[in-house]
């Protein structure tokens, strides 16, 4: 069940693509965008990531970290970061404990076909670590300026 608007995030304890720990203790006093997706180097996938690091230093300007979620491993978000030359930081969740915490590892359906994966998601973060906004599903074009936008909406709350 993915969690809801008001509730403390779930924590999270993950490696990135330079195979460094990361979890939400790392970037205190700012707000998260913690954004899931199915699989690097993917047409949706390099959309959603090539602009949230496009927009990363607007991000960056209002106090706000990217984190990029999916089940790939950590050398696979390197090579598609260096695809892409991709700015955001993508963690690697290839045991979906985080995908599980926050709901997005679901049972999906494909020309007919079930089959389990990630439920492209965004969940906003306080600097408190409650949900204040989410997306669920994603459709990625124009996603990480929608975003943004909502972001820049709350902060001036």
């Amino acid at each position: 069940m993915i969690p809801i608007l008001g509730d403390s995030a779930p924590s999270i304890q993950l490696i990135s693509q330079q195979e460094q720990p990361v979890s939400f203790e790392d970037y205190k006093d700012q707000w998260i965008v913690l954004y899931f997706y199915p699989k690097d180097d993917t047409p949706g996938c390099t959309i959603e990531a090539n602009d949230f690091s496009r927009l990363l230093s607007e991000f960056t300007k209002i106090n706000t970290v990217v984190l990029g979620i999916s089940p790939d491993h950590s050398q696979s978000h390197q090579k598609f970061c260096n695809k892409y030359k991709l700015t955001v930081t993508l963690l690697s969740d290839p045991e979906l404990k985080v995908l599980k915490k926050y709901g997005v590892w679901q049972l999906k359906k494909n020309y007919g076909k079930e089959y389990w994966g990630v439920m492209r998601s965004t969940f906003l973060l306080s600097p408190e670590r409650k949900i204040v906004y989410l997306w669920s599903p994603v459709k990625a074009e124009g996603h990480a300026l929608a975003v943004l936008d909502q972001l820049k909406l709350l902060q001036k709350k």
